[in-house]
């Protein structure tokens, strides 16, 4: 039946849902202390690391990452979508799942409708393709080009690739057999509509690449041209279902592949992908056609504690790879690790697999660049570093970087080691880390932005976006592990401060002060399947890091620091200026302007300090 399943009804079921019994029908639980554990159904393991807890009805794997509620676990374990697992769930106590129109209205139902109907054609256009491959009487052109790159028809079944002959219309007359389907097709970028109005196919004489999301639905194609036409290589472009920014072509088919994933490589080709999967290195995946961004390296540390990014040695492949060192910087979590691995001349990991073998190329990756020696080695290029001028602009240089690194062990390590190659102490470096002032005028926008703002105004505006986000990330974590403390928080303050964790976490208060009997499951299945569900699962299973004493002050504490942050970034924006300029050219007004930006902050800290007990 088709519908939206009303929240109300998923809320109560989680709540009537024993998460124990659903797990412990499918994996055997042992009782270890409050919670329950075993050995992790979705990854490998010796030890059990895989918990669950009654009290908050949530599992999470401390080895994979895995977690969520009762509705998540079915959904992984038994490999279905949401509707099915909703479905499993209330069958099991007996109860129907009730149906309502979309929140949107028959607007928003139509359009669930169509993208149910996008991946039903998507996957009609990848047989399509696959069949092509196989019967068309031009196809040995692609068949040949398959055999000259080394694949074989093994490789190519397992990732589906097929055959777009030549000619304007072949999809068009096989799968746009009505104005519907022919504006499905357009929707989903298999077809082109030129001025005249007239559409042919996006994809001619070209072997095709299905691209598949995380769940295994089609939800575009790449294409490699076999005759003259330009681009060589081509995508689909976005539509409601593909946004190149998140998804990475061969991640679902390395995740069926490996239990558990402990590096990942980031190549630039499908045939990249596809060749060193023939060889047995099963953990590759490439970007399509865009840099590597933060949003695919979260993606991919939530599975993998390693990531090998492989690039030409040439400038481009270089100025390449240093675009991913700086989307990974943020990322850079304690136990997370990045390396680069620079191919010699004229090599890719295709032909570099097939000529050297499957050993030699894994040893290449194994001794890949860390990225710390790449980020010294790319900062300090050109620099004379035995003088003290060198070691000056190195440390001015490899700060703004180093700053955009998560606290944590790994920070401090990247500090000390800027530290020996200066010969400055880390207090020292520490001092120099002090943001500059904040800019008086709103920064631009766009592409102006960019050009118009240094790494290390960048890197202050980052220290503020990453000081919101550590302390909402903490007052998420002890929200989820007591939500009923959602009622001792104002959320007024958080209306001045931006960045997603904040949105969350204005919306979490929001959501706990309407419904105060909601719990750790209830909050997981609001946000489920979505990025900020995939934080809320990661942030529920620190509940080992969390106090079970005191939560409730610690998350007053939590929430008054957040409050105080934009009056302290305007304190030490206003300190640094003064820092920068002689006392006596700064104005009685800015001079005022600080006296009462320093009793407000004495005020703030006094509160502060008599709250505690």
């Amino acid at each position: 039946m088709a519908g939206r399943i009303p929240q109300k009804f998923l809320d109560d079921l989680l709540d009537r849902v024993d998460i124990v019994e659903v797990v412990d029908r499918r994996v055997k639980l042992k009782k270890t202390g409050k919670n329950y554990s075993a050995r992790c159904p979705f990854h490998e393991e010796k030890t059990p690391s895989f918990s669950v807890n009654p009290e908050k009805q949530f599992y999470y794997c401390f080895g994979c990452g895995a977690g969520g509620n009762a509705l998540g676990f079915v959904m992984d374990y038994e490999n279905v979508d949401f509707p099915q697992a909703v479905d499993t769930l209330a069958g099991s106590l007996g109860l129907q799942v009730p149906r309502e129109q979309s929140r949107g209205g028959p607007a928003q139902a139509a359009r669930e409708d169509s993208n149910k109907a996008l991946y039903a054609l998507l996957e009609q256009a990848a047989r399509y393709y696959q069949l092509q491959l196989r019967k068309h009487p031009q196809a040995q052109r692609a068949v040949s080009y398959l055999k000259q790159r080394g694949l074989t028809g093994q490789i190519a079944k397992a990732f589906d690739l097929g055959f777009a002959p030549p000619g304007w219309d072949n999809l068009l007359q096989a799968l746009g057999n009505s104005e519907e389907q022919r504006k499905l097709l357009l929707d989903a970028g298999m077809l082109v509509q030129n001025d005249a109005g007239r559409s042919y196919d996006r994809f001619r004489d070209r072997v095709v690449f299905p691209i598949r999301d995380q769940r295994g639905r089609i939800i575009a194609f790449g294409g490699r041209v076999l005759g003259d036409d330009k681009p060589k290589y081509l995508n689909s472009p976005e539509t409601r279902i593909f946004s190149k920014g998140r998804e990475l072509y061969g991640l679902y088919q390395a995740r069926q592949a490996n239990r558990k994933l402990e590096r990942i490589l980031v190549v630039e080709g499908y045939m990249d992908v596809i060749a060193l999967a023939q060889h047995g290195i099963s953990n590759a995946t490439a970007t399509l056609g865009t840099a590597t961004s933060a949003t695919h390296l979260e993606r991919l540390y939530r599975l993998a504690p390693e990531v090998v990014f492989c690039f030409d040695g040439d400038d481009a492949g270089r100025k390449a790879a240093f675009r991913a060192l700086e989307a990974a910087l943020p990322c850079m979590e304690d136990g997370r690790q990045a390396r680069f691995l620079f191919l010699a001349e004229g090599e890719d990991p295709d032909t570099l697999v097939r000529n050297t073998g499957a050993d030699r190329f894994r040893e290449l990756v194994t001794a890949a660049t860390p990225l710390e020696r790449f980020l010294f080695d790319a900062v300090s290029q050109g620099l004379d570093t035995s003088t003290l001028d060198g070691r000056a602009r190195l440390s001015k240089q490899a700060l703004p970087y180093i700053r955009q690194l998560p606290d944590g062990v790994f920070r401090q390590l990247m500090f000390r080691a800027l530290a020996e190659r200066t010969g400055l102490t880390v207090a020292e470096l520490m001092h120099l880390e002090a943001p500059p002032p904040a800019p008086a005028e709103p920064a631009p926008s766009g592409d102006e932005h960019t050009a118009a703002t240094s790494p290390r105004q960048r890197s202050a505006t980052a220290d503020a976006r990453r000081g919101y986000s550590n302390l909402a990330q903490a007052a998420i974590a002890l929200l989820l592990h007591k939500p009923g403390i959602a009622s001792l928080a104002d959320p007024a303050p958080l209306a001045e401060l931006d960045g997603p964790d904040v949105v969350l976490l204005r919306e979490l208060l929001d959501l706990l002060q309407r419904r105060p009997d909601s719990n750790t499951a209830m909050l997981l299945g609001h946000w489920y399947g979505s990025p900020e569900g995939e934080l809320l699962g990661r942030l529920a299973g620190q509940e080992r890091l969390i106090p079970t004493d005191g939560i409730e002050q610690q998350f007053i504490d939590t929430m008054g620091a957040l409050a105080q942050l934009p009056q302290r970034s305007q304190l030490h924006a206003q300190v640094d200026k003064l820092k920068l300029t002689n006392y006596a050219e700064v104005s009685e007004f800015e001079k005022q302007q600080l006296r009462e930006l320093l009793q407000q902050k004495q005020r703030l800290d006094l509160a502060r300090s008599k709250r505690k007990p």
